[in-house]
């Protein structure tokens, strides 16, 4: 067992930190192999102190033993097993491993392409055409002309390797017109049938981790790494040490994945999951959707995670019983597997929260900056920009039945989802879709599915930052010119959250119209 190092620092009961808990990694409790059985609710009586947590150390791993089954694995661990063919692995052994799916997108894809040709050869051939996920989603709707010729760049690889899963574009005035075209890569892959229980996927995005939603390992690598994946089906990785994230309680309704993972960031930090994995479960997880898990999973890279992942349960498989019939095995962390240290969230006891600028852990209460003046809301992405995320917002415009007070942009991921805005009826409207919700409360007519202003990208980008503006967005990351401008200022958010703060022109905490 891993040892923690502790730092007993106690402090007042405070709104961002007091209901993050902590046990050392020697006390335990063992999660289930099994998916059906809930984790096991630990009680705690909250004080007016708490213990904060250092980092963990990791001790010094002991000498392998002899035998079949060595030490019990976490999920990361058996993915990586039976990827790499070896019947034990410890954090830090380096592996080949076979990947199941690799992605790019038209971002990467032409470096990714070249760096491929270069060393492979012009005339090489991929390693499985059936395997390799193509996406134009990054800069699709501009008139910039070297972010169309990235587009043209992939499409003629595409046809050229013929590229089973290529997701083309080719009328950009009307993207409705493209049956093939998608939109975000981490949303489509997953309504594609992409992501599967036990698989490895790798792209060329760090977001790509928001498939572990799906009980697989799925994380970001480099242009060179993919290449050299284009070419052999093969990656060379260091085998992560597990956090383990135990959340429990009833999630209040004015709450979203958005906050608890704000939640957690804001208290490990930026740099405190640095090439960690970090697993999630307890009820408040099994709770969740599977849209809601992807949220989850998809900012584990703004504490360093090297991936995040839930165990797959019959959220999970009802998600994909019409979306793929490619065969999978799903894997469970062991009973005494290994974690860097176990952290416990009581849910039930969190508040509506935000990430000020310019840092993803920033975190402060959303009530607790309600005198910063915003010039705008953004909701979309691959983090707020899902069917699930706009009946949220829906949900808050409905129940203000008030106008929104400053320019409210709406970035739908897929196409998928644009169709959903204009036929799904919005619970408790009386019929009404969140197309016509928006109208009323004065939005923005939903645009075409892309990436968006999410990290900036050409001038002409539909709602790029281009001025030095206040933005409530629903996106993973406000960094300086995240989203284009460099002194823009960035506050990260739920939808319930970005939504409420488009009604008051200020950022809001949801309770205000939703109680």
């Amino acid at each position: 067992m891993l040892g923690i190092s502790l730092m007993a620092t106690s402090y007042a009961l405070s709104s961002s930190s007091s209901l993050f808990l902590t046990q050392n990694g020697t006390d335990m409790s063992p999660f289930s192999s099994q998916p059906s059985r809930s984790t096991q609710i630990v009680q705690k009586k909250l004080s007016r102190k708490t213990v904060s947590v250092m980092a963990p150390q990791q001790s010094e791993r002991k000498p392998s033993t002899t035998g079949s089954v060595k030490t019990r694995m976490t999920m990361t661990e058996k993915i990586f097993s039976r990827a790499s063919e070896k019947s034990q692995l410890n954090p830090g052994d380096n592996v080949w491993i076979n990947v199941d799916v690799l992605m790019t997108h038209d971002a990467c894809g032409p470096g990714c392409i070249s760096v491929f040709k270069k060393e492979f050869g012009d005339n090489a051939k991929v390693w499985d055409r059936e395997k390799i996920v193509i996406i134009p989603d990054h800069y699709i709707f501009t008139s910039d002309e070297r972010a169309n010729r990235n587009l043209n760049f992939i499409r003629d690889f595409s046809i050229q390797q013929g590229i089973k899963y290529f997701y083309d574009i080719t009328d950009r005035s009307d993207f409705k017109v493209n049956p093939d075209y998608k939109g975000v890569c981490h949303v489509a892959l997953a309504q594609e049938g992409h992501c599967r229980p036990g698989e490895v996927m790798i792209g060329t995005d760090s977001h790509t981790c928001t498939a572990g939603a799906f009980g697989q390992f799925a994380t970001g690598v480099g242009n060179t790494d993919a290449a050299f994946v284009f070419g052999t089906g093969k990656l060379l990785l260091k085998v992560p040490p597990t956090l383990r994230f135990v959340l429990d309680g009833e999630m209040p309704d004015y709450l979203l994945a958005k906050d608890l993972i704000l939640q957690i960031i804001g208290e490990i930090s930026v740099s405190g999951a640095t090439y960690k994995a970090m697993e999630f479960v307890g009820s408040t997880i099994e709770s969740l959707t599977m849209e809601e898990r992807m949220t989850l999973c998809n900012m584990v890279v703004e504490a360093g995670g090297k991936n995040g992942v839930i165990p797959a349960d019959a959220t999970t498989f009802k998600y994909l019983e019409d979306k793929t019939s490619v065969p999978y095995e799903p894997v469970y962390s062991d009973d005494q597997a290994r974690f860097v240290a176990e952290y416990r969230i009581d849910v039930s006891k969190l508040e509506p929260l935000v990430a000020k600028p310019h840092s993803p852990d920033n975190r402060a209460l959303a009530r607790e900056c309600k005198d910063v003046k915003t010039d705008r809301v953004y909701i979309g992405s691959c983090t707020g920009g899902k069917t699930e995320d706009f009946l949220a917002a829906a949900r808050v415009f409905l129940a203000s039945g008030e106008k929104v007070k400053v320019p409210t942009f709406l970035v739908p991921a897929t196409q998928k989802v644009w169709m959903d805005l204009y036929t799904l009826p919005v619970p408790g409207s009386g019929g009404k879709t969140c197309s016509q919700i928006f109208e009323e409360a004065g939005c923005d007519t939903p645009t075409s599915p892309s990436c968006g202003a999410c990290l900036g990208g050409p001038m002409d980008v539909y709602a790029r930052l281009n001025e030095p503006q206040v933005c409530v967005s629903t996106t993973n990351r406000n960094f300086p010119g995240r989203m284009g401008h460099k002194e823009g200022q960035i506050y990260l958010a739920s939808p319930y959250t970005a939504a409420a703060s488009a009604l008051t022109g200020f950022v809001t905490d949801p309770r205000e119209f939703l109680r």
